[in-house]
């Protein structure tokens, strides 16, 4: 059932009344007082002039175990106008790994330094952009990174300590230092504190992670593509997700000198997290969806509905945990994979970050608290808009799958099933194989379509599907995907650019020094016309039947009950097209296979599925109500190519 909407304070927080944003005026914007609230900041400051300058925050832990407490370092840049006129500046943050080893953004681009150490370019455009409008731009190098003291911990305490620390220290309550070793105490007397934390994947990870905490002056996060539950980044109730664990990525990310001395911590990393899927205390320190109560800063959350790097899970459960405890928040959801809204919908989205730092940040009345909550990308390039997400008619419906007329091509409705369908675990044939060979009868799947809609039908949210399945051997991992089956044209997300093509020219956005452009390359949408689009996908090991948290050995020819959850997604499915529940193995590139190579026999009677639809079973019934002939497709479609395998590295270069 979606998450009704409950608030213990208002969706929004007024920031300021006219008389004092009029305030905020003097004290924020150059010249003297006007006689209206103002709306929006102007590029009035200089950025060549902009005073640049790093610091060593403390975080107060000993992450590396040498006998002193670790120092992150911080690269800042902010106007100097204010600077010379006493007047205080709010912080837009970026606290990342990716600043020395792999680079941000779809350039990959780096900080880089002069022969004395200063900072020359900070990665991606939110100095560029807004420094001239009045913020500052902080860009902090998580513990064990670049020119950090510590050890990467992937998004534990050292990790969200290393952001958590620098928020401390801006708001006057931790200690940071002009060099790396020294004992000069360098001061935050320069912003009034006010902070916005922005980053994709790992950095919106840690966004997520120091929101958690409740410390006081973080005002607003941005997570784009963000984990909120770093073992539901690794695994999915026991099912193995890739072939290696946080080690491989904190080995990754870490400076030399910083590989060399956190052996310790690389070993915790190894034993704690292990290939089992079972889970353990590590992964409780790395779980931030408990603490969405704590959160005091509003969140505007980001994500690609069809992400299969930090999948869509991650939005799910933190959106849903956010809703709960009635935390301001936005929700932007593309077709996308694992890209940055700059690179999908760029125009629109520097003008709607742009308004979203200004009320969060300055105070500004400029109505952004007032527009729908949700922008969602339908077809490439075209967005509609929700005023609640998801919609408050939707209402999760059981649907239940029963035999058709040919094994393993089943129905799928309101009515209960009976009798049983089998399937053996093919490691080599992922979602895109099961979706193209539905309407066959194949060993390796069990599939259940609804006749032709007679009306669009809208899924809104989380799917769960509930397996009664006897196995035969010891061992067995599930799979369950809803898919789309008409034609349509899409987001090609399989591609290398994951729903994007970068082309050659450049559009700038702000201001450029000779080693810090404002320019990046250009993009457009990378589509594919396709009969089937697989829209949301769980996964388990069936041996977590008992508990998501703990494994055990199967017996086989006993019945098992597990209930997978689907990732959220909000899809239309036109009229005429049809909706299908496919249930199979082993996911290729998508899951790690079994020891073994099960076969399933499901029990129809006691599997189901229920499915969030706009209208709930009122909308489901009546689409179904009556048949449609699907419209043929006038052109030759696409095989969307299979899942591409991803290195664990959220956000990094590697894949």
């Amino acid at each position: 059932m979606p998450i009704p909407e409950r608030r213990t304070r208002p969706l929004w927080r007024t920031l300021a009344t006219a008389a004092t944003a009029a305030l905020l005026a003097v004290l924020v914007s150059p010249g003297a007082a006007q006689s209206a609230a103002p709306r929006e900041s102007k590029p009035v400051y200089s950025y060549d002039k902009a005073i640049r300058e790093s610091v060593w925050v403390d975080t107060r832990l000993d992450g590396d175990g040498d006998g002193k407490t670790d120092r992150v370092a911080v690269d800042i840049i902010r106007p100097r106008e204010p600077a010379q006129q006493g007047r205080k500046v709010p912080v837009i943050m970026d606290a990342s790994p990716y600043y020395s080893c792999c680079g941000r953004g779809n350039e990959s681009q780096l900080k880089t330094y002069d022969e004395h150490g200063n900072v020359v370019q900070f990665p991606l455009y939110y100095d560029n952009y807004f420094v001239p409008r009045g913020y500052a731009f902080v860009a902090v190098d998580l513990a064990g990174t670049n020119r950090s003291d510590g050890c990467v911990d992937v998004g534990g305490r050292s990790d969200i300590q290393s952001g958590k620390a620098v928020v401390d220290w801006l708001n006057g309550r931790g200690k940071g230092y002009t060099t790396r070793t020294g004992t000069e105490r360098a001061k935050a007397g320069w912003t009034n504190g006010r902070t916005g934390m922005i980053g994709k994947s790992y950095d919106a990870t840690i966004a997520n992670g120091v929101a958690a905490t409740g410390v006081e002056g973080l005002k607003t996060i941005v997570p784009i593509g963000g984990i909120s539950s770093w073992y539901d980044y690794y695994f999915q109730q026991g099912a193995p997700l890739y072939d290696s664990g946080p080690e491989w990525l904190s080995d990754y990310v870490e400076s030399p000198e910083a590989r060399a001395r956190c052996a310790a911590v690389q070993k915790r990393l190894v034993d704690e997290a292990p290939r089992t899927g079972d889970w353990t205390g590590l992964w409780d320190e790395r779980n931030y969806v408990p603490d969405a109560g704590k959160v005091k800063a509003s969140v505007f959350v980001v994500h690609g509905m069809q992400d299969l790097n930090v999948r869509a899970k991650h939005f799910g459960q933190w959106w849903d945990a956010l809703a709960k405890a009635g935390v301001d928040r936005k929700i932007w959801l593309a077709q996308t994979g694992h890209v940055d809204p700059f690179d999908s919908r760029r125009s629109a989205w520097v003008d709607t970050l742009h308004r979203w730092f200004d009320h969060e940040l300055l105070g500004y009345d400029n109505g952004v608290d007032r527009e729908p909550m949700a922008d969602i990308e339908r077809t490439p390039d075209h967005w509609t808009t929700d005023r609640v997400w998801p919609p408050r008619t939707t209402d999760a419906v059981r649907l239940s799958p029963a035999k058709g007329s040919a094994a393993g091509v089943g129905k799928l409705g309101l009515k209960h099933g009976s009798g049983t369908e089998a399937f053996t675990d093919d490691p080599k044939l992922s979602e895109t194989d099961w979706a193209a060979q539905i309407d066959k009868s194949t060993p390796d799947k069990a599939g259940f379509i609804t006749e032709p809609l007679g009306k669009d039908l809208r899924l809104s949210g989380s799917s769960k599907v509930t397996v009664t399945a006897t196995p035969s051997t010891t061992t067995a991992h599930l799979s369950a995907v809803l898919v789309d089956l008409g034609p349509a044209t899409i987001r090609d997300y399989a591609d290398g650019g994951e729903g994007i093509t970068t082309l050659t020219d450049r559009t700038c956005w702000g201001a450029s020094t000779a080693g810090d452009s404002s320019c990046f390359l250009r993009t457009e949408a990378k589509t594919a016309d396709v009969d089937r689009t697989v829209f949301s996908r769980g996964w388990a090991d069936l041996g977590n039947y008992a508990s998501d948290r703990t494994g055990k050995p199967l017996t086989p020819g006993k019945p098992y009950t597990i209930t997978l959850d689907l990732a959220p997604s909000d899809h239309v499915v036109p009229a005429g097209h049809r909706l299908a529940l496919i249930v199979a193995g082993t996911d290729k590139d998508l899951i790690d296979p079994p020891s073994t190579k099960p076969t399933l026999t499901l029990d129809l009677a006691r599997t189901s599925a229920r499915v969030p639809f706009v209208g709930g079973a009122h909308a489901f019934a009546s689409a179904t109500a009556g048949t449609h002939t699907a419209a043929p497709r006038t052109s030759a479609p696409e095989r969307l190519a299979d899942p591409r395998p991803f290195r664990p590295v959220p956000g990094g270069s590697t894949r």
